[in-house]
């Protein structure tokens, strides 16, 4: 029986598929590496509002000279423009800040390569910190999912392998893999939103275009604390404040009351991994990195209750053109009557940080900080 047409029809097959495959993927280069899809996404959204803050500070770099100082950090590294603005002159630094909520080194490292391309753009890139010394918690900082979805659009190509890699669950690197090929697999419940009603969402965007930065700039943060809070040491036990809210309970559980976890290096390897990336983008450039140790809560945990076995950020320091400041700057800070919950300055604790904040960044950058 000749086996010759058998042979062809498989052939046939497979190029098909592999037509499918191209076209899939072509498809999905034109919408989403283009650059043109992230300026219609859904603002309010984790990519959204990332691709917000970048476009935010392209504009930004425009428009101001080059005593450019920018900050990173999640909704723990909360000062106010506005406040800072507010004080009497002069102003040094032009400090900005181009934080995300829920975000970490992983997600900074690939917005900073897009929003500083030369290294050379501004005086200081600021980071906040928890702490100086490695402490593990139970949640493990690599396999964080959300970086997948801050930095999607930022991905290129040559990133996915690694981006990938950076993953420990073998689901999540399945997952941020197919993601970095197909975009589209990341962008699919945006992409139907905007097709269900693409005048609302081409509106929406230009209101928040138009809007998005003064609402930053005039927000204030509610005066709501905690005063009342008390924390037994030795058990663990909490007294909230009368009335206290479900976020401030689950805060103060789960930043301040929780079990010590067992110390094996994760965190300690992620902030080595990332932190020096960026510090490696910078090598030979004028700008300057600084970590700041932010405020550590309401009632501040004692050091003793967990064995640290690391400094990570304290290696790093070692580093060209890395600065540590003072690591007690903000401890005046870590009253109750200045927090929301235990993890979040409120409205008066956020006027307070963002003036420390100035002074210790001018400080620090003339060579008259305690960190120098």
């Amino acid at each position: 029986m000749d086996s010759t047409p058998r042979h062809r029809h498989g052939r046939r097959i497979v190029v098909a598929l592999l037509a499918a495959c191209v076209g899939v993927m072509a498809l999905d280069s034109l919408l989403f590496r283009t650059g043109f899809y992230a300026t219609i996404l859904q603002p309010d959204s984790s990519t959204g509002l990332f691709e917000m803050i970048l476009r935010r500070e392209l504009a930004a770099q425009q428009r101001l000279g080059d005593n450019l100082v920018v900050t990173f950090g999640n909704s723990r590294f909360a000062w106010s423009p506005k406040a800072v603005d507010q004080r009497p002159g002069p102003h040094k630094y032009v400090l900005r800040t181009a934080g995300v909520a829920g975000s970490d080194a992983r997600a900074w490292y690939y917005m900073i390569r897009d929003l500083d391309p030369t290294a050379r753009r501004y005086r200081a890139l600021v980071f906040g910190v928890d702490d100086y010394d490695d402490e593990d918690r139970l949640y493990n900082p690599n396999d964080d999912i959300r970086a997948l979805h801050y930095v999607i659009a930022r991905l290129r190509l040559g990133d996915i392998l690694e981006f990938a890699r950076s993953f420990d669950s073998r689901d999540l690197q399945i997952a941020a893999l197919r993601g970095g090929f197909l975009k589209g697999i990341i962008f699919q419940s945006d992409l139907q939103e905007f097709l269900a009603d693409p005048a609302k969402r081409l509106a929406y965007v230009r209101l928040c275009d138009r809007g998005w930065a003064g609402w930053v700039y005039n927000y204030e943060e509610t005066n709501t604390n905690m005063a009342g809070l008390q924390i037994d040491w030795s058990t663990l036990k909490v007294t909230f404040p009368p009335g206290a809210n479900d976020d401030q309970r689950s805060t103060v559980n789960g930043f301040l009351a929780h079990p010590n976890e067992p110390q094996i290096g994760r965190l300690a390897a992620f902030q080595r991994t990332w932190y020096g990336r960026i510090i490696d983008r910078y090598r030979g450039s004028p700008t300057k990195i600084i970590f700041v140790r932010l405020a550590r809560g309401p009632v501040p945990r004692p050091d003793h209750l967990s064995r640290k076995l690391s400094s990570s950020i304290r290696e790093l320091a070692s580093r060209p053109n890395v600065i540590l400041t003072d690591e007690h700057a903000f401890e005046s800070l870590e009253h109750p009557e200045l927090f929301r919950d235990a993890m979040h300055l409120n409205r008066d604790g956020i006027v307070r940080f963002s003036a420390m904040l100035e002074d210790e960044i001018t400080r620090t950058l003339d060579g008259t900080g305690k960190g120098n």
